[in-house]
């Protein structure tokens, strides 16, 4: 079983190829944290925080990339946007 500090340090990778693309909606995306039950907390940040397409965002783009980097995960949700 991989340690929490690799799932966190792929996790964080996956973001990072994310993250210029969110910066071009002026949005952005932040790491919060890893749980012991490998669920992966994220916060949005700027245009993305509000922005109507984001459930397409979350579940077509940040949880894709985060699954294809660390496929442990259980469960990815951003703690200031809800379904």
């Amino acid at each position: 079983m991989a340690s929490p500090k690799d799932i966190h340090e792929r996790v964080e990778g996956a973001l990072q190829t994310l993250r210029p693309y969110l910066e071009a909606d002026g949005g952005d995306i932040s790491l919060v944290e890893v749980t012991d039950e490998l669920h992966v907390r994220v916060e949005l940040h700027g245009a993305c925080a509000d922005c109507q397409m984001i459930h397409m965002t979350m579940k077509g783009g940040v949880e894709q990339a985060i699954r294809q980097a660390a496929p442990e995960v259980v469960k990815v949700e951003a703690i200031n946007w809800s379904e």
